[in-house]
């Protein structure tokens, strides 16, 4: 007999099965680190530098503009977006039937509201003050972010995805309530750093 046809051990086999469970919520639910990791690096860098424009009380920390703030909170929206629709066609692509549609769909949807967004926002930002200006494009964005999330949780009933919406969510609404430099700061340190973790730990749960 050889080796690879001998009797698996109980802790080998327990193993397997391990790495069976894995691949399967990795094929169900994605890539926690495409899902999560990108948007919170996005949150971290951009935020952090509208922070740094409107300072808590008004007075800028730094030389930073409203215009590049925004540029370096959009460029990595931007691609944190492209990541995640990557992610969720390619979840598609990696399952069959009614799966594989709502994979699609939500790829599609993501896709969407982004594009309405931006409509939204570049429609009525010139009406506003700057400061109200920047909150509407950052908590606009955010807020369409947390309900994306908080719905492919709910279509896969995936918990970890919808309770990381719900976060964004929270922390969004009372950075908004706040002002736009608590918006900036709590979305920066809060969000993106809890985005970044979760998928890290999701990762390793894995």
């Amino acid at each position: 007999m050889v080796d690879d046809d001998r009797a698996r051990t109980p802790e080998e086999t327990l193993w397997l099965i391990e790495q069976q469970r894995t691949a399967t919520v990795r094929r169900l639910h994605g890539d926690p680190v495409l899902l999560y990791v990108p948007w919170g690096v996005a949150w971290l860098l951009g935020f952090t530098a509208l922070f740094l424009h409107y300072g808590l009380d008004g007075v800028p920390y730094a030389p930073i503009s409203r215009p590049q703030a925004l540029m370096v909170l959009f460029a990595g929206m931007s691609l944190a977006g492209a990541i995640a629709i990557f992610g969720m066609v390619r979840l598609g692509a990696q399952v069959r039937g009614e799966s594989s549609a709502k994979g699609m769909m939500y790829g599609y949807a993501w896709t969407a509201g982004l594009v309405s967004m931006t409509a939204l926002a570049i429609r009525f930002s010139p009406q506003l003050p700057a400061t109200e200006s920047g909150l509407l494009w950052g908590g606009g964005f955010m807020m369409l972010v947390a309900l994306l999330y908080m719905a492919g949780g709910a279509i896969w009933t995936y918990w970890p995805m919808f309770f990381v919406g719900v976060w964004a969510a929270v922390v969004n609404g009372v950075g908004v309530m706040l002002g736009a430099g608590w918006h900036a700061l709590l979305t920066a340190v809060l969000t993106g750093g809890g985005y970044i973790a979760a998928g890290v730990v999701l990762r390793r749960r894995m």
